[in-house]
């Protein structure tokens, strides 16, 4: 069996709940609960799904909980606005989503969904082989890109289609390797997350350092040796460090998984029909149709 054949998807389960709810219009089930994001991750894996036949999955989830982010810079992601009851309801609701394609579950309080695929990447980097996707709608996890053997799809703008990011792909965005993103967004900061950078360094500067010096901290070794860089740079030593420990995905994130056989997908097309009807998603109950011919019902999954 090739890598090819063995291939591990790790969803960012919150990422594209958000992307769903935001691409598509408010829609409700049978009962009347909203049910627009729950529609687009239905669809999202069908089609993936059905493109790919992954052989193992996991599906990752933030906690509400505060993180040890949250905890060390209180600021962390502060701007977000609460999210809105028909969201929140929604993401619940996901998760039986998963559970009806037999998908693990992985979050833990304290820590964020990119973190956990973090750890299960690492830990199943060496699996006889296997090739990790992640799957995701934002590029927070591009810094785990690793050739042959992890890399990113990327949602584009709606839900159909993907970006797939390798090596390659990340220094032909960025210019610089997938390790040194913590790295450069230390410098230009993250807003999406509150995460302050460096004033005055913007994505060129930043790159353009990085190609030259490597790392964060081979830059501020290097900077009080010139007096401009020294000037712009020395002031914010303290906030560009913390900036990178917060950027950075931690892949010491528990997660249960102790062999990848556990992340093992199975196919069970008579509960997943039954679960779309209940949601009113005659739509999806016809692609699973389409998706599996009778003599290979696994081939939706």
């Amino acid at each position: 069996m090739s890598k090819e054949d063995k291939k591990l998807f790790l969803i960012d389960a919150n990422s594209l709940i958000h992307r769903a709810f935001h691409a598509l219009p408010p829609l409700t089930s049978p009962s009347g609960a909203p049910v627009g994001a729950l529609y687009g991750v239905a669809s999202i894996l069908l089609k993936l799904w059905r493109e790919d036949a992954p052989r193992y999955a996991a599906a990752c989830f933030d906690r509400p909980e505060p993180t040890f982010r949250k905890e060390k810079y209180a600021a962390y992601k502060a701007q977000r606005a609460k999210a809105p009851d028909e969201l929140v309801a929604q993401i619940i609701e996901t998760h039986k989503l998963f559970e009806v394609f037999h998908i693990p579950i992985f979050e833990a309080p304290g820590w964020e969904a990119d973190d956990l695929i973090a750890a299960l990447a690492h830990r199943f980097r060496n699996a006889a082989g296997a090739h990790t996707v992640i799957l995701t709608g934002d590029l927070d996890t591009l810094q785990l890109v690793e050739d042959g053997r992890t890399i990113v799809r990327a949602l584009k703008t709606g839900l159909s289609d993907t970006v797939r990011y390798d090596e390659a792909a990340v220094r032909a965005r960025y210019g610089l390797t997938p390790r040194q993103l913590p790295d450069y967004k230390a410098l230009v900061g993250d807003a999406s997350d509150n995460v302050k950078g460096v004033p005055g360094i913007g994505p060129k500067t930043a790159a353009a350092l990085l190609q030259k010096f490597g790392t964060l901290e081979e830059l501020y070794a290097a900077a009080p040796e010139d007096g401009r860089l020294a000037k712009k740079l020395l002031p914010f030593r303290a906030d560009a460090a913390l900036a990178k420990e917060l950027v950075t995905l931690r892949d010491d994130a528990p997660v249960s998984a102790g062999a990848i056989e556990e992340l093992a997908v199975s196919a069970d097309m008579a509960r997943a029909r039954s679960y779309f009807e209940s949601q009113g998603f005659r739509a999806l109950v016809k692609r699973l149709d389409e998706a599996a011919p009778q003599n290979d019902p696994a081939r939706l999954l």
